[in-house]
């Protein structure tokens, strides 16, 4: 299993992904140790597995299906938000001789591990909601696309989808409805490209991972070209309650632009890094308290939310609700959820200067913003660490960035500049200490000074 630190959370926070972790923690026990094997299916069922599915095909319709998504608000936890009832509505409209549901695990991120966590620990909710998402657009096949070093959550999974199909809740018959639901889990090996949905599908086909325009969208021409829902497994896993307890037990959680829980990874300069279920909405302040805050005798002096391709926010982002509007909003996205705390002792100069040289080694290159205008960006933000930047620099990054922006083909390239806009937007006089004086204030880059017209000396 994955060594993750489930962190406790306020005991009126809902727990509609991971209650039985959730359990173990308000009773006391250590997070994984003496837990239940998560592959159980004769205790999951007793816990409700499956009840969303069996009440989906026997007593709903694909369209009373869908109609209760759309009354819950789910949205996508992938990091569009994008509304999942709209998706289903347009793969169950489009025509073809075969449908699709993709469980998108493979989070290209590195050191995170949220969707993972969720199928080690709740296989069945993942399997179950993906299964209703099979019923509800007509489709006879699941694809779950994971990273091949994965084991642990590989194994729980085939475990897991074998019992469910001994007891008939997958495979040749499912429910003796005489509708065939199969599922393949598909380990997968590659870069952080295969983030992207597009890209993850040419993945799963085995072609060169490069994205594709769209539209058309995934949703009517997909894998193997054909309609294709590709999922989140945390958007999935929510489902089977969702229809078994209807809308309201997921939309009475979060916020009005965000319904439900996610779950969120704290590290960083934190006492406690770890993982949490977060309903959305909640102050980046109250998350970050979860693990702890920053020790002391440091200060808090930033915090990275979204990853690589994250803002950097300043520390009164405390106050920034963690939901898809409001983090755009601030420079930033809910990317695989997480949350990386930064003190003083950091130079966000050089941290976002290494990030996007990052995004831009990453990056396919299928285009020029993405193959030309990122690494222009990466030695922008290279040569203001090494105290040689040129004249009107921040002009150069910020008009560069627009570019790539308004040209991107997909999010990595678009996102990829959020890194240096953020510190032009939030720490100007650290970047400009840089820039007009070769100095770093946290001591970390050691800038050579250079005569330029306008330096200060």
């Amino acid at each position: 299993m994955t060594n993750a630190n489930l962190l406790p959370t306020p005991e009126k926070w809902p727990h509609l992904l991971l209650p039985a972790a959730s359990a173990e923690l308000a009773a006391g026990a250590a997070a994984g140790a003496g837990a239940a094997n998560p592959a159980d299916l004769d205790a999951a069922v007793k816990a409700g597995a499956f009840a969303g599915l069996t009440e989906a095909i026997r007593g709903m319709t694909a369209g009373e299906i869908v109609a209760a998504l759309a009354r819950s608000e789910l949205r996508g936890r992938g990091g569009a938000g994008f509304p999942t009832s709209e998706k289903w509505r347009a793969c169950a409209l489009a025509q073809a001789d075969r449908h699709y549901v993709v469980v998108h695990a493979y989070q290209a991120d590195p050191a995170v591990f949220t969707d993972r966590v969720l199928l080690e620990r709740n296989p069945f909710a993942v399997l179950e909601g993906a299964a209703i998402a099979a019923v509800a657009v007509s489709a006879s096949e699941i694809v779950v696309a994971i990273r091949a070093e994965a084991t642990a959550a590989i194994a729980v999974l085939e475990a897991a989808i074998a019992a469910a199909e001994h007891a008939g809740y997958l495979g040749e018959d499912v429910l003796g409805s005489g509708r065939e639901i199969h599922v393949e889990v598909k380990p997968l090996q590659g870069a952080y490209m295969l983030g992207e949905e597009t890209v993850l599908l040419k993945g799963i086909e085995g072609k060169r991972g490069q994205p594709e325009q769209q539209p058309p969208y995934p949703t009517t021409r997909g894998l193997y070209g054909r309609p294709t829902l590709v999922h989140n497994p945390q958007t999935l896993a929510v489902i089977p309650g969702i229809i078994t307890g209807g809308p309201g037990t997921h939309s009475a959680a979060g916020s009005a632009h965000g319904q439900g829980t996610v779950l969120v990874q704290i590290s960083g300069s934190v006492a406690n890094p770890g993982l949490a279920e977060v309903p959305l909405g909640t102050p980046l302040g109250e998350i970050v308290a979860l693990a702890g805050g920053v020790p002391a005798p440091h200060t808090l002096k930033a915090l990275l939310v979204g990853g690589p391709s994250g803002g950097i926010l300043p520390p009164d982002a405390e106050k920034i609700a963690y939901q898809f509007e409001a983090l755009e909003a601030a420079g930033a996205h809910m990317g695989s959820g997480s949350i990386v705390v930064i003190d003083e002792r950091s130079c966000l100069v050089d941290l976002a200067s290494v990030l996007t040289r990052f995004c831009a080694d990453q990056a396919c290159g299928k285009t020029i913003p993405c193959r030309i205008g990122l690494r222009r960006l990466a030695e922008i933000g290279a040569r203001i660490c090494e105290g040689q930047p040129r004249d009107d620099e921040i002009v150069r990054l910020t008009d560069l960035s627009a570019d790539i922006v308004a040209s991107r083909l997909c999010d990595h390239e678009g996102r990829s500049t959020l890194p240096l806009l953020s510190i032009v937007r939030y720490f100007r006089d650290e970047l400009d200490a840089h820039i007009l004086r070769s100095t770093c204030p946290a001591g970390i880059c050691h800038p050579m000074a250079t005569s330029r017209p306008g330096a200060v000396s």
